[in-house]
């Protein structure tokens, strides 16, 4: 076990240690300075604090530290769906308290994220109005296919191209999956001609997206009016519409007052999927959110197109039973550096 883990679970069973208690507490026995600096980076990483001065220094879990704990979603999932001790109800304070006073990236990942960004900036300084839009096509194609494929279609990404592109449908698919894929394209060519139209963020622009995500589909429309199950565990979101209005009006101020777009970009991702504020199209409309977020600051957008759907949906339901976004960030990041890398 790291020293990292053994610090944390000491502080986990008490409230709070001098870095000479932990020292003492833990199994490996390492000196006093080395204590000192895995205390000062897991300070960093946000997953604990620090009270009082000099010798009278103490150290004890973060109020974050649920949301950046280091947890295994393979491990964490051989548990079965009613063995699981999961945080049942949507947690309101997510939004109102903890997300607005904390940093979800720390610093080292917000030095590659911007060292990304920078190179993607470099990298469309030097292509052609043409080419970019090329990229950027071929971009919204993966990102249509995999957008729709975590959902459960079955358009493999050739397929994808050919409709988008000429309008071939595939055989043995249903209308419904050629709908679905269209339509995302329609939402990202939307969200690229006029990439200032959602912001600032709010609920009927959010309502907007969906319409043209669920267009021709059987799906209701706007906020729903009633409740949704979600498969594969036992969180239950708000059930009551006007309680979700104001959850999503709270969420919308959220992201509008933070001023790092990655954060902004990786909150619409994570907390609209988390509120599944329509009855369906709730993932879909996060993605092309997130992806309207960097695109009105000029940032890569992201096509999420090697991630693998059962890793993402393991690292969201992370989120929903713990609110926890270690794992779910990190395919954020993930995501962002191959868009960067591969399109551009």
């Amino acid at each position: 076990m790291s020293i990292e883990k053994q610090i944390l679970n000491f502080l986990k069973l008490n409230t709070a240690g001098s870095s000479a208690e932990i020292l003492l507490g833990i199994e490996d026995k390492k000196s006093i300075a080395t204590i000192k600096r895995v205390l000062s980076k897991l300070i960093s990483d946000q997953l604990i604090i620090a009270t009082g001065k000099g010798k009278a220094t103490r150290y004890k879990l973060s109020p974050f530290y649920k949301l950046f704990e280091q947890l295994d979603p393979d491990k964490y999932f051989e548990q079965e769906i009613d063995e699981r001790v999961i945080i049942e109800n949507f947690n309101f304070s997510l939004i109102t308290e903890i997300l607005p006073n904390v940093n979800l990236f720390n610093e080292e990942e917000v030095d590659k994220l911007y060292s990304l960004q920078k190179e993607y900036t470099e990298n469309i300084s030097e292509l052609s109005e043409f080419q970019f839009k090329k990229e950027l096509e071929r971009l919204a194609i993966d990102l249509s296919w995999k957008s729709s494929q975590i959902e459960g279609n079955t358009y493999s990404l050739l397929e994808t191209e050919k409709l988008l592109k000429e309008k071939e449908t595939a055989a043995g698919k249903t209308k419904e999956e050629a709908v679905m894929l269209l339509n995302h394209k329609d939402a990202l060519d939307f969200i690229i001609k006029d990439p200032a139209y959602l912001f600032p963020l709010t609920v009927s622009k959010i309502e907007d997206i969906h319409s043209m995500l669920t267009k021709e589909l059987a799906v209701d429309r706007n906020i729903r009016k009633r409740r949704v199950g979600i498969s594969g565990t036992n969180y239950r979101p708000l059930d009551n519409e006007f309680q979700i209005k104001e959850a999503v009006s709270e969420m919308c101020h959220l992201i509008n007052e933070k001023d790092d777009v990655f954060e902004q970009a990786l909150s619409a991702l994570i907390l609209i999927s988390y509120l599944q504020p329509f009855v369906d199209g709730n993932k879909r409309t996060a993605r092309i959110v997130s992806n309207a977020i960097l695109i009105n600051h000029k940032f890569c957008p992201v096509s999420f197109r090697t991630v693998d759907s059962v890793a993402y949906k393991k690292a969201l339901l992370l989120f929903y039973e713990q609110n926890n976004i270690t794992a779910f960030k990190k395919i954020f990041t993930e995501q962002f550096e191959f868009a960067v890398k591969t399109y551009f």
